[in-house]
């Protein structure tokens, strides 16, 4: 049950990185680093989903 609520904690996280990216990549001049930030911990956290999966 834990398991369950850290899956989907992780989860909304990743959407919201995922949306941080896409409003940034949207605006006229999109900051480089804050996208490249933002992608960086989009990744840490499908990572640590990926293993949660295989146990």
């Amino acid at each position: 049950m834990m398991e369950d609520v850290r899956t989907q904690s992780l989860k909304a996280k990743h959407a919201a990185l995922e949306s941080q990216i896409n409003d940034e990549a949207r605006r006229p001049h999109p900051d480089e680093t804050r996208v490249h930030d933002l992608k960086r911990k989009k990744l840490k956290i499908k990572d640590e989903l990926q293993k949660m999966a295989v146990h």
